[in-house]
């Protein structure tokens, strides 16, 4: 299933692309809450913010300020 670009959420799968770390270790961070963005749970599945995504790889978020990168 391919998401929409106008998505505000990103699959797990498609932030390990961005990331550029392989589909289990970005299932193992996202379970361990140590992704640099918060995780959003909707059940069983996982998800994460777009914007929040983009701004950290962009290095508008302090990913030393905390779990979740927090904003600087």
């Amino acid at each position: 299933m391919e998401a929409q670009r106008d998505s505000f959420t990103l699959t797990i799968e498609e932030a390990a692309e961005r990331l550029g770390i392989g589909r289990s270790l970005a299932y193992d961070l996202a379970r361990r809450d140590a992704l640099p963005v918060p995780v959003i749970r909707l059940g069983r599945r996982m998800v994460v913010g777009r914007t929040a995504l983009e701004r950290t790889l962009a290095g508008e978020i302090d990913l030393t300020a905390g779990s979740g990168g927090e904003a600087a």
